[in-house]
Protein backbone atom coordinates (compact mmCIF):
# COMPACT_ATOMS: atom_id res chain seq x y z
CA UNK A 1 0.00 0.00 0.00
CA UNK A 2 0.96 2.98 -0.81
CA UNK A 3 0.66 6.75 1.44
CA UNK A 4 0.36 10.26 0.91
CA UNK A 5 1.44 12.87 3.34
CA UNK A 6 0.22 16.05 2.31
CA UNK A 7 2.88 19.09 3.21
CA UNK A 8 2.36 21.46 0.55
CA UNK A 9 0.24 24.06 2.79
CA UNK A 10 1.10 27.85 3.66
CA UNK A 11 1.04 27.29 7.80
CA UNK A 12 -0.41 30.85 8.12
CA UNK A 13 -1.47 30.51 11.66
CA UNK A 14 2.12 29.11 12.31
CA UNK A 15 3.91 32.61 11.22
CA UNK A 16 6.20 33.69 11.94
CA UNK A 17 7.80 30.56 12.03
CA UNK A 18 6.49 29.06 8.62
CA UNK A 19 7.87 32.23 6.77
CA UNK A 20 10.87 30.25 6.53
CA UNK A 21 10.26 26.59 7.33
CA UNK A 22 7.38 24.63 6.06
CA UNK A 23 5.14 23.35 8.79
CA UNK A 24 6.47 19.88 8.37
CA UNK A 25 9.56 20.33 9.05
CA UNK A 26 9.05 22.28 12.35
CA UNK A 27 10.68 20.16 15.11
CA UNK A 28 8.97 18.11 17.65
CA UNK A 29 11.18 16.91 20.32
CA UNK A 30 14.35 18.09 18.15
CA UNK A 31 13.76 16.38 14.77
CA UNK A 32 11.23 17.08 11.69
CA UNK A 33 7.34 16.61 12.51
CA UNK A 34 7.36 14.78 8.85
CA UNK A 35 10.58 12.66 9.77
CA UNK A 36 7.79 11.17 12.98
CA UNK A 37 5.22 10.80 10.42
CA UNK A 38 7.71 8.63 7.99
CA UNK A 39 8.77 6.40 11.23
CA UNK A 40 4.86 5.96 11.36
CA UNK A 41 4.23 4.97 8.09
CA UNK A 42 7.23 2.42 7.84
CA UNK A 43 5.73 1.16 11.63
CA UNK A 44 3.02 -0.13 9.47
CA UNK A 45 5.04 -1.39 6.50
CA UNK A 46 4.50 0.92 4.14
CA UNK A 47 7.41 2.74 2.30
CA UNK A 48 6.38 3.72 -0.88
CA UNK A 49 5.33 7.36 -0.34
CA UNK A 50 4.43 10.46 -2.15
CA UNK A 51 4.50 14.10 -0.74
CA UNK A 52 2.92 17.32 -2.37
CA UNK A 53 5.18 19.96 -1.78
CA UNK A 54 4.27 23.91 -3.02
CA UNK A 55 5.25 26.41 0.17
CA UNK A 56 9.42 26.29 0.46
CA UNK A 57 8.92 22.68 -0.70
CA UNK A 58 12.87 22.72 -1.54
CA UNK A 59 13.41 22.42 2.01
CA UNK A 60 11.21 19.01 2.36
CA UNK A 61 12.87 17.67 -0.94
CA UNK A 62 16.28 18.42 0.40
CA UNK A 63 15.42 17.24 4.02
CA UNK A 64 14.07 13.94 2.67
CA UNK A 65 15.96 13.02 -0.53
CA UNK A 66 14.95 10.12 -2.23
CA UNK A 67 14.07 8.42 1.39
CA UNK A 68 16.53 5.77 1.28
CA UNK A 69 18.16 6.92 4.69
CA UNK A 70 14.17 6.48 6.60
CA UNK A 71 13.87 2.90 4.29
CA UNK A 72 11.22 4.56 2.00
CA UNK A 73 10.83 5.18 -1.57
CA UNK A 74 9.87 9.09 -1.39
CA UNK A 75 8.03 10.76 -4.87
CA UNK A 76 7.08 14.09 -5.13
CA UNK A 77 4.30 15.97 -6.68
CA UNK A 78 4.87 19.46 -7.32
CA UNK A 79 2.46 21.83 -7.02
CA UNK A 80 2.73 25.44 -9.09
CA UNK A 81 -0.07 26.66 -7.07
CA UNK A 82 -1.62 25.64 -4.36
CA UNK A 83 -4.29 22.89 -5.08
CA UNK A 84 -5.37 22.26 -1.36
CA UNK A 85 -5.79 19.04 0.29
CA UNK A 86 -8.15 17.95 -2.57
CA UNK A 87 -6.44 18.97 -5.79
CA UNK A 88 -3.02 18.26 -4.30
CA UNK A 89 -4.40 14.30 -4.11
CA UNK A 90 -5.96 14.22 -7.58
CA UNK A 91 -2.76 15.73 -8.96
CA UNK A 92 -0.85 12.83 -6.95
CA UNK A 93 -3.27 10.01 -8.69
CA UNK A 94 -1.06 9.39 -11.17
CA UNK A 95 1.92 8.36 -8.52
CA UNK A 96 -0.50 6.94 -6.42
CA UNK A 97 -1.95 4.32 -8.51
CA UNK A 98 -5.31 2.26 -8.74
CA UNK A 99 -5.33 0.38 -5.39
CA UNK A 100 -6.78 2.47 -2.06
CA UNK A 101 -4.00 4.30 -0.40
CA UNK A 102 -3.45 6.38 2.82
CA UNK A 103 -3.31 10.29 3.25
CA UNK A 104 -1.48 12.03 6.27
CA UNK A 105 -1.59 15.48 6.78
CA UNK A 106 1.63 16.93 6.77
CA UNK A 107 0.67 18.84 10.61
CA UNK A 108 -0.65 16.03 12.61
CA UNK A 109 1.19 14.50 15.73
CA UNK A 110 -0.46 11.75 17.28
CA UNK A 111 0.18 8.37 19.10
CA UNK A 112 -2.59 6.60 17.20
CA UNK A 113 -0.41 3.49 15.62
CA UNK A 114 -0.70 3.65 11.73
CA UNK A 115 -0.51 -0.39 12.04
CA UNK A 116 -3.68 -0.51 13.79
CA UNK A 117 -5.56 1.17 10.75
CA UNK A 118 -7.85 -0.16 9.34
CA UNK A 119 -6.63 -0.74 5.23
CA UNK A 120 -9.44 -3.45 4.16
CA UNK A 121 -11.87 -1.17 2.88
CA UNK A 122 -15.85 -3.38 2.54
CA UNK A 123 -17.35 -3.12 -1.36
CA UNK A 124 -19.68 -0.61 0.15
CA UNK A 125 -16.83 1.64 0.77
CA UNK A 126 -14.75 4.58 -0.63
CA UNK A 127 -13.50 6.39 2.53
CA UNK A 128 -11.90 5.13 5.74
CA UNK A 129 -11.12 7.86 8.40
CA UNK A 130 -9.78 7.97 11.69
CA UNK A 131 -11.96 10.09 13.97
CA UNK A 132 -11.09 11.40 17.48
CA UNK A 133 -13.50 13.13 20.04
CA UNK A 134 -14.01 16.61 19.66
CA UNK A 135 -10.85 18.08 21.53
CA UNK A 136 -11.33 21.58 23.87
CA UNK A 137 -8.66 23.69 21.15
CA UNK A 138 -11.68 22.74 18.30
CA UNK A 139 -15.09 24.67 18.77
CA UNK A 140 -16.68 22.00 16.58
CA UNK A 141 -16.26 18.97 15.29
CA UNK A 142 -16.74 17.44 11.99
CA UNK A 143 -18.77 14.14 11.90
CA UNK A 144 -21.15 12.35 13.74
CA UNK A 145 -20.39 8.64 13.85
CA UNK A 146 -22.10 4.99 14.86
CA UNK A 147 -21.04 1.63 14.63
CA UNK A 148 -18.33 1.84 12.16
CA UNK A 149 -19.47 4.02 9.65
CA UNK A 150 -19.59 8.29 9.45
CA UNK A 151 -23.27 8.91 9.68
CA UNK A 152 -23.58 12.69 9.05
CA UNK A 153 -21.92 15.83 9.41
CA UNK A 154 -21.99 16.89 13.10
CA UNK A 155 -19.82 17.89 15.71
CA UNK A 156 -19.07 15.45 17.74
CA UNK A 157 -15.93 13.74 16.04
CA UNK A 158 -13.01 15.61 14.36
CA UNK A 159 -11.46 13.99 11.92
CA UNK A 160 -7.41 13.27 12.94
CA UNK A 161 -6.10 13.79 9.44
CA UNK A 162 -5.39 10.00 8.67
CA UNK A 163 -7.43 8.38 5.89
CA UNK A 164 -7.55 5.22 2.93
CA UNK A 165 -9.49 6.36 0.23
CA UNK A 166 -10.12 4.14 -3.21
CA UNK A 167 -8.92 6.17 -6.39
CA UNK A 168 -12.13 6.20 -7.19
CA UNK A 169 -13.93 8.71 -4.66
CA UNK A 170 -12.07 11.26 -7.30
CA UNK A 171 -13.96 9.98 -10.17
CA UNK A 172 -14.53 13.13 -12.40
CA UNK A 173 -12.47 15.53 -10.35
CA UNK A 174 -10.24 17.89 -11.89
CA UNK A 175 -6.60 19.39 -11.11
CA UNK A 176 -8.35 22.56 -9.58
CA UNK A 177 -8.25 23.93 -6.07
CA UNK A 178 -10.50 22.35 -3.22
CA UNK A 179 -10.69 20.59 -0.26
CA UNK A 180 -10.74 17.21 0.79
CA UNK A 181 -13.66 18.06 2.87
CA UNK A 182 -15.71 18.04 -0.27
CA UNK A 183 -14.96 14.63 -0.93
CA UNK A 184 -15.81 13.61 2.51
CA UNK A 185 -18.66 14.95 2.85
CA UNK A 186 -20.20 13.82 -0.49
CA UNK A 187 -19.16 10.27 0.55
CA UNK A 188 -21.19 10.25 3.84
CA UNK A 189 -24.07 11.50 1.91
CA UNK A 190 -23.73 8.78 -0.54
CA UNK A 191 -23.29 6.62 2.91
CA UNK A 192 -19.55 5.15 1.52
CA UNK A 193 -17.70 6.04 4.64
CA UNK A 194 -16.75 3.75 7.33
CA UNK A 195 -14.33 5.18 10.53
CA UNK A 196 -12.54 4.09 13.70
CA UNK A 197 -12.57 6.34 16.75
CA UNK A 198 -9.02 6.95 18.55
CA UNK A 199 -8.96 7.88 22.43
CA UNK A 200 -5.63 8.81 22.49
CA UNK A 201 -2.80 11.52 21.86
CA UNK A 202 -3.90 13.93 18.92
CA UNK A 203 -2.92 17.31 17.47
CA UNK A 204 -2.78 19.37 15.00
CA UNK A 205 -0.19 21.56 14.53
CA UNK A 206 -2.51 24.96 13.27
CA UNK A 207 -1.50 27.28 15.86
CA UNK A 208 1.89 27.73 18.18
CA UNK A 209 -0.05 26.58 21.19
CA UNK A 210 -0.50 23.45 19.84
CA UNK A 211 3.15 23.24 18.55
CA UNK A 212 4.47 23.95 22.24
CA UNK A 213 2.24 21.59 23.40
CA UNK A 214 3.17 18.22 20.81
CA UNK A 215 6.93 18.93 22.20
CA UNK A 216 5.64 19.59 26.00
CA UNK A 217 4.02 15.94 25.43
CA UNK A 218 6.85 14.72 23.57
CA UNK A 219 9.20 15.55 25.81
CA UNK A 220 7.38 13.75 28.43
CA UNK A 221 6.73 10.83 27.08
CA UNK A 222 7.87 10.23 23.71
CA UNK A 223 5.06 8.94 21.53
CA UNK A 224 7.03 7.53 18.58
CA UNK A 225 7.57 3.79 19.95
CA UNK A 226 9.68 3.10 17.19
CA UNK A 227 12.53 5.18 18.41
Amino acid sequence: MKAMILAAGRGERLRPLTDSTPKPLLEIAGEPLIIHQIRWLTSAGINELVINLHHLGEQIEQTLGSGERFGVNIRYSREAELLETGGGVVNALGLLGTDPFVILNGDIYTDFPLSDLQVNLTPDTELHLVLTPKPDFRAVGDFSYANGRVTARGSDYVYCGIAVLRPEIFADRKVTAFSLRDTFFSAVRRGVASAQIWQGYWTDIGSLEQLKDANTRASADPLDKST
